[in-house]
């Protein structure tokens, strides 16, 4: 079983989530446990003061790093296997699905998040890794370790009722996942592709491959350097764009 720990000052953000759906189907079938910890019970003031005023002025506030240290050192002595200790900052290794499938080879992982104008600069040794979700801020740590433990466990066998399921979804081959519909057949005029409807399993699984290619070709022409395509794919990806380019000078 996979333990996920997590050190914030706001510790109550964590179970709503990860006790409902499919990560608290996951908890209860024993794919992986959480346990969330609150920084301020190792701090040694009367007010659990966890920030301070930066060094050489400025905005906003950083946390101290003596609570931090004193944190992750006592929550990794507590179990016989260290913990893969991991950071959230802009300046770290941007998160993927290939992070996500790495992280969930983890026995243990601890999640450090960040509140105020950041941490002390000094905390990052701690680090075995520091993440971002992307070019943006938020307002804590709390949203992208949740994300990044959602696109974690959801990898861990048993997590998903159908154990294909997240081999099928985007990313698990470099492609975005195909186009996918459900009843009615027929919803307004719009209808679902006839191949989805023929009970064709090779027909079917050629259709969503070249779906795959052209909505990756269309959306993120990025991920296509990364992925084998045969001669007709490469000219399928090249059609698709053509046609949305012709479309947009038209309109």
């Amino acid at each position: 079983m996979m333990l996920v720990e997590t050190l914030s000052v706001f510790p109550e953000l964590f179970d709503p989530y990860l006790g409902a759906s499919i990560m608290g189907r996951a908890q209860r079938a024993g794919v992986f446990r959480h346990k969330a910890y609150d920084l301020r019970d190792w701090t040694h003031d009367r007010h659990r003061t966890v920030d301070d005023a930066p060094f050489g002025g400025g905005q906003g506030m950083l946390m101290k790093p003596e609570p931090i240290f004193e944190a992750v050192r006592d929550i990794a002595s507590r179990e016989a296997l260290r913990p893969h200790v991991v950071f959230f900052s802009p300046c770290g290794r941007r998160f993927d699905q290939s992070v996500a499938a790495r992280l969930s080879k983890m026995e243990r992982i601890l999640f450090v998040c960040g509140r105020y104008e950041g941490m002390d600069e000094r905390v990052y040794e701690l680090a075995d890794e520091t993440l971002s979700l992307g070019d943006f801020v938020l307002t804590g740590g709390e949203l992208p370790a949740l994300v990044v433990i959602d696109a974690m466990v959801r990898l861990l066998p048993g997590a998903l009722g159908d154990e294909m399921s997240a081999q099928d979804e985007s990313f698990s081959d470099g492609l975005l996942e195909y186009a996918q519909y459900t009843r009615p057949a027929d919803f307004e005029g719009r209808r679902v592709p006839e191949v989805l409807l023929s009970g064709d399993h090779a027909r079917i699984a050629a259709w969503r491959r070249q779906s795959a290619v052209e909505r990756t070709a269309l959306w993120r022409p990025d991920l296509l350097e990364g992925v084998a395509l045969t001669e007709a794919e490469q000219e399928a990806a090249r059609r698709v764009v053509c046609e949305d380019q012709a479309g947009r000078e038209q309109s």
